[in-house]
């Protein structure tokens, strides 16, 4: 299991052994290859920041939709209008390509 160490403000890192499928393997050597990352491990690194940032959007949108639902329930409903439907949907697209130009 790898542990992270901080000396100062320089992390240690510790080293892992992970079994890939071959498909998998070949992807990172892809993304490696194309220059967009320096070795294998700051591929698989990138790939579970992101999980890791995934996970954390979904338990919100959970608790948010959680939150929905109870002041549904309550009667605390409000109606909206297409133009502010249409603002939610063009903010989350906003947001959505700022993440993946933000991601590589």
């Amino acid at each position: 299991m790898a542990n992270f160490v901080k000396y100062g403000k320089i992390p240690f890192m510790g080293t892992m052994n992970v079994s890939l499928p071959e498909d998998l393997i070949e992807f990172v050597r892809e993304q490696t290859r194309g220059g967009g990352y320096g070795n294998n491990s700051d591929v698989v690194r990138d790939g579970l920041r992101l999980l890791r940032e995934q996970k954390r959007d979904h338990t919100v949108l959970k608790r948010l939709l959680g939150e929905g639902l109870d002041e549904l329930a309550a009667g605390k409903d409000t109606p909206l209008t297409r133009a502010e439907l249409r603002g939610i949907a063009h903010q989350a697209k906003v947001r959505g390509k700022t993440r993946r130009s933000t991601a590589v």
